[in-house]
């Protein structure tokens, strides 16, 4: 079981996203008025937010919604769990579609750091169940 940390948004693809508190989840699209919503297999981002509190530890000065995730979970590896593995929070169900991604390597983080978590911690997933999501709510991990 997770706590929702951060709900972040950007209008833009290739920008940083922002916390925004609560977003409305539509099912097979994404976050309303996020711009990598669409009917593609990429529609939410995830990211835990251990990891990117580990990142910080070592001198990363990042923003929730900097690596470009659209929730912020405490308490979830999420890059330990099989593609395939669906979440729920509330009546939002999502569906984990792909972990991790390729690095462009010219983001402003890796320019900083030399690294970015994202490529290697961040999963991908569908929205099977629309709703609201916000920021203290639980996300669980459903079983088989």
């Amino acid at each position: 079981m997770g706590k929702v940390i951060a709900v972040c948004t950007s209008p833009a693809k290739g920008t940083e996203k922002h916390n925004v508190g609560t977003a409305e989840l539509v099912e097979d699209w994404g976050i309303r008025g996020d711009a990598h919503a669409g009917k593609w297999h990429r529609q939410v981002s995830l990211l835990s937010y251990d990891k990117v509190e580990d990142f910080r530890a070592r001198g990363a000065q990042v923003a929730d919604g900097a690596f470009g995730e659209n929730l912020l979970v405490q308490g979830i590896d999420f890059r330990a769990l099989p593609v395939g593995t669906r979440l729920r929070c509330g009546p939002v169900e999502l569906e984990i579609t792909q972990i991790g991604k390729e690095c462009h390597h010219g983001c402003a983080i890796f320019q900083r750091m030399g690294e970015c978590i994202m490529p290697r911690e961040g999963v991908f997933a569908r929205v099977l169940a629309g709703g609201t999501i916000s920021v203290g709510n639980e996300l669980t991990v459903e079983e088989g």
